[in-house]
Protein backbone atom coordinates (compact mmCIF):
# COMPACT_ATOMS: atom_id res chain seq x y z
CA UNK A 1 0.00 0.00 0.00
CA UNK A 2 1.52 3.72 -1.00
CA UNK A 3 2.08 5.60 1.73
CA UNK A 4 0.27 8.90 2.27
CA UNK A 5 2.46 12.44 1.83
CA UNK A 6 1.43 14.95 4.24
CA UNK A 7 1.67 17.81 2.19
CA UNK A 8 -1.30 16.30 0.38
CA UNK A 9 -3.24 15.85 3.62
CA UNK A 10 -2.42 19.31 4.44
CA UNK A 11 -3.22 20.78 1.18
CA UNK A 12 -6.69 19.01 1.10
CA UNK A 13 -7.83 20.53 4.66
CA UNK A 14 -6.88 24.07 2.77
CA UNK A 15 -9.86 23.15 1.03
CA UNK A 16 -12.02 22.08 3.78
CA UNK A 17 -14.32 25.64 4.83
CA UNK A 18 -15.35 25.51 8.41
CA UNK A 19 -19.17 26.97 8.06
CA UNK A 20 -18.80 28.31 11.40
CA UNK A 21 -16.00 30.58 10.46
CA UNK A 22 -16.09 31.14 6.61
CA UNK A 23 -12.16 29.53 6.75
CA UNK A 24 -10.35 27.17 5.96
CA UNK A 25 -9.12 24.52 8.89
CA UNK A 26 -5.43 25.54 7.93
CA UNK A 27 -5.46 29.17 7.91
CA UNK A 28 -7.51 28.94 11.28
CA UNK A 29 -4.71 27.15 12.89
CA UNK A 30 -7.30 23.98 13.42
CA UNK A 31 -4.91 21.43 12.59
CA UNK A 32 -2.65 20.72 15.65
CA UNK A 33 -1.12 17.28 14.68
CA UNK A 34 -1.04 14.98 11.53
CA UNK A 35 0.00 11.69 12.33
CA UNK A 36 0.82 9.14 9.00
CA UNK A 37 1.17 5.45 9.64
CA UNK A 38 1.68 4.06 5.90
CA UNK A 39 -1.62 5.13 4.17
CA UNK A 40 -3.26 5.33 7.94
CA UNK A 41 -3.71 9.16 8.90
CA UNK A 42 -4.81 10.50 12.84
CA UNK A 43 -5.56 14.26 12.57
CA UNK A 44 -5.87 16.57 15.91
CA UNK A 45 -8.10 19.15 15.48
CA UNK A 46 -8.66 22.05 17.64
CA UNK A 47 -11.66 24.60 17.31
CA UNK A 48 -11.70 27.65 18.77
CA UNK A 49 -15.80 27.87 19.28
CA UNK A 50 -17.67 25.87 21.62
CA UNK A 51 -19.13 22.90 19.82
CA UNK A 52 -20.07 20.10 22.09
CA UNK A 53 -23.35 19.35 20.22
CA UNK A 54 -21.93 19.88 16.94
CA UNK A 55 -18.41 18.53 17.24
CA UNK A 56 -19.48 14.69 15.93
CA UNK A 57 -21.14 16.23 12.94
CA UNK A 58 -17.99 17.86 11.98
CA UNK A 59 -15.81 15.43 12.63
CA UNK A 60 -18.05 13.06 9.99
CA UNK A 61 -17.94 16.07 7.82
CA UNK A 62 -14.07 16.35 7.63
CA UNK A 63 -13.47 12.69 7.69
CA UNK A 64 -15.63 12.55 4.20
CA UNK A 65 -13.12 15.23 2.98
CA UNK A 66 -10.30 13.48 3.73
CA UNK A 67 -11.69 10.32 1.83
CA UNK A 68 -11.19 11.96 -1.14
CA UNK A 69 -7.59 11.46 -0.67
CA UNK A 70 -6.35 8.66 -3.23
CA UNK A 71 -5.04 5.67 -1.20
CA UNK A 72 -5.87 6.59 2.09
CA UNK A 73 -6.35 3.99 4.42
CA UNK A 74 -7.96 4.35 8.35
CA UNK A 75 -8.68 7.96 9.55
CA UNK A 76 -8.86 8.67 13.04
CA UNK A 77 -9.87 12.50 14.19
CA UNK A 78 -9.80 14.16 17.15
CA UNK A 79 -11.62 17.01 17.64
CA UNK A 80 -11.03 19.64 21.08
CA UNK A 81 -11.95 22.98 21.84
CA UNK A 82 -9.46 25.35 23.24
CA UNK A 83 -11.51 28.82 23.95
CA UNK A 84 -9.35 31.98 24.15
CA UNK A 85 -9.10 35.84 25.05
CA UNK A 86 -9.72 38.01 22.02
CA UNK A 87 -8.79 41.74 21.02
CA UNK A 88 -10.85 44.19 22.89
CA UNK A 89 -10.65 48.32 21.91
CA UNK A 90 -7.48 50.15 22.32
CA UNK A 91 -7.12 51.51 25.68
CA UNK A 92 -9.42 49.42 27.55
CA UNK A 93 -8.35 46.12 29.60
CA UNK A 94 -10.06 42.71 29.73
CA UNK A 95 -12.71 42.36 32.90
CA UNK A 96 -10.96 39.99 35.14
CA UNK A 97 -12.40 36.40 35.27
CA UNK A 98 -13.73 36.99 31.66
CA UNK A 99 -12.41 35.97 28.23
CA UNK A 100 -14.50 37.49 25.88
CA UNK A 101 -17.54 39.99 25.89
CA UNK A 102 -19.81 40.09 23.22
CA UNK A 103 -21.98 42.84 23.16
CA UNK A 104 -25.94 42.14 21.51
CA UNK A 105 -27.35 45.77 20.44
CA UNK A 106 -30.12 47.17 17.92
CA UNK A 107 -30.72 50.05 16.34
CA UNK A 108 -34.10 50.46 17.76
CA UNK A 109 -36.80 48.96 20.59
CA UNK A 110 -38.69 45.75 19.54
CA UNK A 111 -36.90 43.87 17.50
CA UNK A 112 -36.45 40.99 19.56
CA UNK A 113 -32.71 41.95 21.57
CA UNK A 114 -33.48 40.82 24.42
CA UNK A 115 -34.90 37.76 23.61
CA UNK A 116 -31.56 37.07 21.17
CA UNK A 117 -29.48 37.87 23.57
CA UNK A 118 -30.51 35.54 26.42
CA UNK A 119 -31.18 32.65 23.90
CA UNK A 120 -27.62 33.08 22.49
CA UNK A 121 -25.81 33.13 25.76
CA UNK A 122 -27.64 29.80 26.71
CA UNK A 123 -26.96 28.19 22.80
CA UNK A 124 -23.49 29.22 23.63
CA UNK A 125 -23.76 27.26 27.10
CA UNK A 126 -25.60 24.22 25.10
CA UNK A 127 -22.31 23.84 23.47
CA UNK A 128 -20.42 23.48 26.60
CA UNK A 129 -18.70 26.80 27.07
CA UNK A 130 -18.78 29.05 30.55
CA UNK A 131 -21.36 31.57 29.63
CA UNK A 132 -22.64 34.94 31.46
CA UNK A 133 -25.57 37.67 30.72
CA UNK A 134 -25.51 41.06 31.77
CA UNK A 135 -28.24 43.11 31.55
CA UNK A 136 -27.42 46.57 30.39
CA UNK A 137 -31.06 47.77 29.98
CA UNK A 138 -31.14 49.80 33.16
CA UNK A 139 -34.46 51.38 31.90
CA UNK A 140 -36.14 48.27 30.55
CA UNK A 141 -34.19 45.03 32.28
CA UNK A 142 -35.95 41.97 31.10
CA UNK A 143 -33.56 38.84 31.75
CA UNK A 144 -34.73 38.34 34.97
CA UNK A 145 -38.18 37.44 33.60
CA UNK A 146 -36.62 35.36 31.06
CA UNK A 147 -34.83 33.46 32.93
CA UNK A 148 -37.52 33.15 36.27
CA UNK A 149 -34.94 34.97 38.70
CA UNK A 150 -35.52 37.79 41.29
CA UNK A 151 -34.06 38.79 44.27
CA UNK A 152 -30.74 40.74 45.07
CA UNK A 153 -27.72 39.05 44.40
CA UNK A 154 -25.28 38.12 47.42
CA UNK A 155 -22.64 39.59 48.55
CA UNK A 156 -19.73 38.02 50.20
CA UNK A 157 -17.59 40.74 50.82
CA UNK A 158 -19.94 44.20 51.30
CA UNK A 159 -18.31 45.33 48.03
CA UNK A 160 -18.96 43.10 45.26
CA UNK A 161 -22.05 40.96 44.24
CA UNK A 162 -22.36 37.48 43.28
CA UNK A 163 -23.83 36.49 39.86
CA UNK A 164 -26.82 34.66 39.77
CA UNK A 165 -27.28 31.28 38.26
CA UNK A 166 -29.91 30.36 36.03
CA UNK A 167 -29.67 27.17 33.62
CA UNK A 168 -25.99 27.40 34.18
CA UNK A 169 -26.14 31.05 33.02
CA UNK A 170 -24.19 33.22 35.14
CA UNK A 171 -26.08 36.94 35.50
CA UNK A 172 -26.56 40.14 36.97
CA UNK A 173 -28.93 42.57 36.09
CA UNK A 174 -30.27 46.41 37.35
CA UNK A 175 -33.57 43.97 37.57
CA UNK A 176 -32.30 42.07 40.91
CA UNK A 177 -31.58 45.99 42.76
CA UNK A 178 -34.55 47.74 42.23
CA UNK A 179 -38.29 47.41 42.64
CA UNK A 180 -39.70 45.87 39.37
CA UNK A 181 -42.44 48.93 39.36
CA UNK A 182 -39.75 51.56 39.83
CA UNK A 183 -39.17 53.92 37.04
CA UNK A 184 -35.60 54.61 35.75
CA UNK A 185 -35.42 58.39 35.37
CA UNK A 186 -32.07 58.38 35.34
CA UNK A 187 -29.63 60.82 33.04
CA UNK A 188 -26.92 59.60 30.73
CA UNK A 189 -23.99 59.59 33.35
CA UNK A 190 -26.05 57.80 35.99
CA UNK A 191 -26.80 54.78 33.69
CA UNK A 192 -23.23 54.29 32.56
CA UNK A 193 -21.96 54.59 35.97
CA UNK A 194 -24.67 52.04 36.87
CA UNK A 195 -23.58 49.74 34.14
CA UNK A 196 -19.75 49.87 35.48
CA UNK A 197 -20.36 48.48 38.60
CA UNK A 198 -22.51 45.73 37.18
CA UNK A 199 -19.92 44.52 34.76
CA UNK A 200 -16.58 45.33 37.25
CA UNK A 201 -18.34 44.74 40.53
CA UNK A 202 -20.11 41.12 40.05
CA UNK A 203 -17.81 38.35 41.05
CA UNK A 204 -17.53 36.47 37.58
CA UNK A 205 -16.33 33.01 37.60
CA UNK A 206 -14.22 31.94 34.55
CA UNK A 207 -16.69 33.35 31.73
CA UNK A 208 -15.30 31.82 28.26
CA UNK A 209 -17.91 34.68 27.13
CA UNK A 210 -19.67 37.45 28.95
CA UNK A 211 -22.93 38.17 26.69
CA UNK A 212 -23.92 42.06 27.21
CA UNK A 213 -27.92 42.68 26.16
CA UNK A 214 -26.98 46.56 25.63
CA UNK A 215 -29.78 49.13 25.80
CA UNK A 216 -31.55 49.87 22.07
CA UNK A 217 -31.13 52.99 20.68
CA UNK A 218 -27.32 54.64 19.46
CA UNK A 219 -27.55 57.75 21.36
CA UNK A 220 -24.56 59.00 24.00
CA UNK A 221 -25.40 56.49 26.39
CA UNK A 222 -24.74 53.36 23.84
CA UNK A 223 -22.17 55.22 22.12
CA UNK A 224 -20.03 56.09 26.06
CA UNK A 225 -21.03 52.38 26.61
CA UNK A 226 -19.32 50.86 23.61
CA UNK A 227 -16.45 53.05 24.37
CA UNK A 228 -16.10 52.19 28.12
CA UNK A 229 -16.75 48.52 28.16
CA UNK A 230 -13.89 45.62 26.81
CA UNK A 231 -16.16 44.38 23.84
CA UNK A 232 -14.40 41.41 21.64
CA UNK A 233 -17.38 41.58 19.28
CA UNK A 234 -20.92 42.66 18.56
CA UNK A 235 -24.14 41.03 17.25
CA UNK A 236 -26.84 43.56 15.66
CA UNK A 237 -30.03 41.76 15.80
CA UNK A 238 -32.69 43.40 13.30
CA UNK A 239 -36.52 42.61 11.64
CA UNK A 240 -36.71 42.71 7.62
CA UNK A 241 -38.45 46.02 7.99
CA UNK A 242 -37.12 48.49 6.19
CA UNK A 243 -37.02 51.21 9.52
CA UNK A 244 -35.62 48.47 11.47
CA UNK A 245 -32.64 47.74 8.98
CA UNK A 246 -32.09 51.43 8.80
CA UNK A 247 -31.52 51.69 12.42
CA UNK A 248 -30.11 49.04 12.81
CA UNK A 249 -26.97 49.97 10.08
CA UNK A 250 -26.73 53.00 12.76
CA UNK A 251 -25.74 50.44 15.08
CA UNK A 252 -23.74 48.65 13.15
CA UNK A 253 -21.98 52.09 12.20
CA UNK A 254 -21.30 52.85 15.91
CA UNK A 255 -19.34 49.87 16.45
CA UNK A 256 -17.13 50.60 13.66
CA UNK A 257 -16.68 54.26 15.00
CA UNK A 258 -15.28 52.80 17.96
CA UNK A 259 -13.33 49.43 16.26
CA UNK A 260 -15.31 47.15 17.47
CA UNK A 261 -16.22 44.15 15.41
CA UNK A 262 -19.51 43.51 14.17
CA UNK A 263 -19.61 39.51 14.07
CA UNK A 264 -22.86 39.52 12.21
CA UNK A 265 -26.26 39.85 11.70
CA UNK A 266 -29.29 37.90 13.27
CA UNK A 267 -32.40 38.72 11.40
CA UNK A 268 -35.73 38.35 13.93
CA UNK A 269 -38.97 37.94 13.16
CA UNK A 270 -38.00 36.93 9.19
CA UNK A 271 -41.23 34.99 8.73
CA UNK A 272 -44.27 34.91 10.16
CA UNK A 273 -45.76 30.65 10.52
CA UNK A 274 -49.09 30.37 10.95
CA UNK A 275 -49.97 28.16 14.50
CA UNK A 276 -52.86 26.51 12.89
CA UNK A 277 -52.36 26.30 8.80
CA UNK A 278 -48.65 26.39 8.74
CA UNK A 279 -49.07 28.71 6.01
CA UNK A 280 -45.91 31.36 6.11
CA UNK A 281 -45.69 34.61 4.96
CA UNK A 282 -42.91 37.32 5.44
CA UNK A 283 -45.23 39.83 7.12
CA UNK A 284 -42.27 42.52 7.74
CA UNK A 285 -40.30 42.22 4.59
CA UNK A 286 -37.90 39.55 2.93
CA UNK A 287 -34.34 39.94 2.26
CA UNK A 288 -33.17 42.91 4.23
CA UNK A 289 -31.09 40.77 6.60
CA UNK A 290 -29.12 39.34 3.75
CA UNK A 291 -28.59 42.88 1.54
CA UNK A 292 -27.38 44.37 4.69
CA UNK A 293 -24.86 41.78 5.63
CA UNK A 294 -23.70 41.79 1.90
CA UNK A 295 -23.50 45.60 1.99
CA UNK A 296 -21.52 46.00 5.07
CA UNK A 297 -19.45 42.91 4.11
CA UNK A 298 -20.35 40.98 7.42
CA UNK A 299 -22.27 37.38 8.10
CA UNK A 300 -26.15 36.38 8.18
CA UNK A 301 -25.41 34.58 11.46
CA UNK A 302 -29.36 33.24 11.01
CA UNK A 303 -32.94 33.95 10.65
CA UNK A 304 -35.45 33.47 13.41
CA UNK A 305 -38.99 32.83 12.13
CA UNK A 306 -41.83 34.83 14.25
CA UNK A 307 -42.58 31.94 16.13
CA UNK A 308 -44.98 32.32 19.25
CA UNK A 309 -43.40 29.75 21.08
CA UNK A 310 -40.26 31.45 21.07
CA UNK A 311 -42.26 34.44 23.18
CA UNK A 312 -44.28 32.23 25.63
CA UNK A 313 -41.14 30.15 26.77
CA UNK A 314 -39.11 33.50 27.20
CA UNK A 315 -42.08 35.04 29.18
CA UNK A 316 -42.44 31.90 31.31
CA UNK A 317 -39.05 32.02 32.92
CA UNK A 318 -37.95 29.23 30.62
CA UNK A 319 -36.03 30.45 27.33
CA UNK A 320 -36.62 28.58 24.37
CA UNK A 321 -33.26 27.00 23.72
CA UNK A 322 -34.03 25.11 27.43
CA UNK A 323 -37.69 24.25 26.73
CA UNK A 324 -37.25 23.22 23.27
CA UNK A 325 -33.54 22.32 22.93
CA UNK A 326 -34.21 19.52 19.77
CA UNK A 327 -37.00 22.44 18.13
CA UNK A 328 -35.90 24.00 15.35
CA UNK A 329 -35.77 27.48 16.66
CA UNK A 330 -33.39 26.52 19.85
CA UNK A 331 -31.75 24.99 16.44
CA UNK A 332 -31.24 27.93 14.84
CA UNK A 333 -30.50 29.84 17.76
CA UNK A 334 -27.21 27.11 18.42
CA UNK A 335 -25.97 27.99 14.58
CA UNK A 336 -26.00 31.32 14.98
CA UNK A 337 -24.06 31.08 18.46
CA UNK A 338 -21.11 28.70 16.87
CA UNK A 339 -21.05 31.45 13.77
CA UNK A 340 -20.72 34.02 16.32
CA UNK A 341 -18.38 32.51 18.35
CA UNK A 342 -16.40 31.20 15.34
CA UNK A 343 -16.13 34.81 14.19
CA UNK A 344 -14.66 35.43 17.14
CA UNK A 345 -12.57 32.90 16.99
CA UNK A 346 -10.54 33.90 13.91
CA UNK A 347 -9.67 37.48 15.37
CA UNK A 348 -6.64 38.99 17.19
CA UNK A 349 -5.80 37.24 19.86
CA UNK A 350 -5.52 39.21 23.45
CA UNK A 351 -1.82 39.81 24.27
CA UNK A 352 -2.40 42.16 26.48
CA UNK A 353 -1.60 39.61 29.97
CA UNK A 354 1.74 39.07 28.09
CA UNK A 355 3.63 42.17 29.20
CA UNK A 356 3.78 43.48 32.36
CA UNK A 357 3.11 46.59 33.97
CA UNK A 358 6.43 49.04 33.34
CA UNK A 359 7.08 51.64 36.46
CA UNK A 360 9.50 54.46 35.72
CA UNK A 361 10.57 55.27 39.11
CA UNK A 362 13.11 58.27 40.06
CA UNK A 363 15.94 57.21 42.47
Amino acid sequence: MTAINRADVENLLRTFIDPNTDTDLVTQKSVQQISIDGADVHLSLELGYPAKRYAEQFKEAVLAHLKSLPGIGSIKIDVSVNIISHAVQQGLKPIPQVKNIIAVASGKGGVGKSTTAVNLALALAAEGANVGILDADIYGPSIPTMLGISGFPASEDGKTMQPKLSFGLQTNSIGFLVDQNQPMIWRGPMVTSALQQLLKETQWSELDYLVIDLPPGTGDIQLTMSQQIPVSGAVIVTTPQDIALLDAQRGLGMFEKVNVPVLGIVENMSIHICSQCGHEEPIFGSGGGVAMAEKNKVPLLGSLPLDISIRQFADSGRPIVVSEPDGRPATIYREIARKAAGRLAIRAKDFSSRFPNIVIQNN
